[in-house]
């Protein structure tokens, strides 16, 4: 064991060399990105993206044009299949019922259901609502990682496995696996978070049956609480969250990796992974644990909540790279898309100061809002923007994970349940109008070089 680690080491450190020889030669001169007009992040200096597909899935909308043919940032709207999300929420808090299976229905067949269609469709989803026999002893309970998005995706390509048509991309068959996969991801998510608290932390392994009649937010939280017990309120919030995370447009960086490795004709399974590999990361879907990171520590270094100065001072130290992470980033302020405002943001924010009531927490609710109104001020009047700065979708969603009492690692692959019915969205949608591989061109700046032999250089 001594030599396998003395070696271990001496690997690791070369390792180390060639990693700086990477960095030394792997640096591209910024202005030549300029030079030759590169849209860095498939998007111009304005934020807005290039145009590479066509899509009637989803619409985000950020600015308007007058008369003139100018364009003037507007509030920010999202549509599903060209209808208002806000009217969306209205409607379901209106009449008091669950959401997502209808916005799924929505997003994957075009137009919204009629009852006796939603009744059938979430008996689908019920009678889907499982995975195979042993699957948690076989796969779930080998090697539990600590990471979900991680573990998930593991799931996600074992279940290829058990799909004797995995490869079939027809239309029909690509539609059953997407509601077979719609339905098992909050199983799946949960299953494999418990397996990690029982491994990892010494936790009990507690695996609730689903419920076929509950809806997907019932659901996650009858899987996860060791009682099943929740109220009205916290299932209706964590359904409002995820019919506004269940899409976003095809442009988003998870939602156009979809596209992209669904143009190469590969499986579903493969594709799925992709996306959640993006979804992942935390410029991403992991950008709701950071606020919630940054949050703690305002609350631990500053004193009073409602000072507006002391606040703003804090506030500036993190713009300044001076606290918390150092980055200069206040997390959850501003969106690639929206400027005025993120239409999830505002939608979320009224429901969210009602649970923020039921949970004795309305001062941390104001604190965010206190922080929200600043911050906006201030990146405003710092930074050079080339539009407006407003509160996005996570910034509040952290807040409300943490009031449902769902674990910090569960933040993103509840992004994960969400998104799923507009990724298989997409997927359809390029399958049937799709005619080649997606392949963007990169422009090689290397300058060309002879060949030396090795014993010559």
């Amino acid at each position: 064991m001594g030599l396998e680690k003395k070696s271990f080491s001496k690997v690791t450190t070369e390792v180390e060399k060639l990693a700086l020889k990477c960095q030394e030669n792997s640096n591209i001169d910024k202005s030549l990105y300029d030079k030759y007009e590169v849209k860095r992040g498939l998007r111009d200096l304005n934020g807005k993206g290039v145009l590479t597909g066509l899509t009637e899935i989803s619409e985000v909308k950020a600015s308007e044009v007058d008369e003139n043919g100018v364009s003037h940032p507007c509030d920010g709207k999202l549509y599903y299949r060209g209808i208002d999300v806000e009217d969306i929420i209205t409607g379901i808090a209106k009449d008091k019922r669950f959401g997502f299976e209808e916005v799924t229905y929505l997003l994957l067949f075009g137009e919204m259901p009629d009852k006796e269609q939603l009744d059938h469709f979430t008996q689908i989803l019920g009678e889907y609502r499982c995975i195979p026999r042993n699957f948690v002893r076989d796969v779930i309970m080998k090697k539990p990682s600590c990471d979900i998005m991680n573990a998930l995706a593991r799931s996600v390509l074992m279940l290829y496995s058990y799909d004797p048509k995995a490869d079939d991309v027809s239309i029909p068959n690509v539609v059953r696996q997407s509601l077979q996969l719609i339905s098992e991801f909050p199983l799946l998510v949960v299953y494999s978070y418990q397996a990690y608290l029982h491994a990892h932390k010494g936790g009990s392994f507690i695996i609730h049956e689903p419920e076929p009649k509950l809806s997907t937010a019932e659901n996650i939280l009858h899987l996860l609480r060791p009682d099943s017990k929740y109220t009205p309120l916290e299932a209706q919030l964590l359904d409002i969250a995820l019919v506004l995370h269940a899409e976003h447009g095809g442009g988003n960086n998870s939602t156009f990796t979809t596209h992209v490795v669904t143009s190469s004709g590969t499986d579903t399974y493969s594709a799925v992974v992709s996306s959640l590999g993006s979804l992942k990361g935390p410029k991403h879907g992991g950008a709701n644990l950071k606020v919630v990171q940054m949050f703690d520590n305002i609350k631990e270094n500053v004193h009073n909540w409602n000072d507006d100065d002391e606040l703003r001072e804090y506030l500036k130290k993190m713009l300044h790279k001076q606290a918390f992470d150092n980055t200069g980033l206040v997390y959850g302020m501003g969106h690639a898309v929206y400027s005025l405002s993120d239409p999830r943001a505002r939608v979320f924010k009224s429901f969210v100061e009602k649970l923020s009531i039921e949970k004795e927490k309305h001062d941390e609710y104001q604190l965010m809002a206190n922080v929200e109104r600043i911050a906006a001020e201030l990146i405003a009047s710092e930074r050079k923007i080339y539009k407006g700065v407003s509160a996005n979708v996570d910034f509040y969603s952290g807040f409300v994970y943490s009031m449902l009492g769902l674990p910090t690692e569960l933040f993103t692959p509840i992004f994960a349940i969400a998104r799923i019915s507009g990724w298989c969205a997409h997927r359809i949608e390029e399958l049937i109008n799709c005619g080649k591989i997606i392949r963007p061109a990169y422009r090689n700046v290397c300058e060309r070089k002879d060949y030396v032999p090795l014993d010559e250089r």
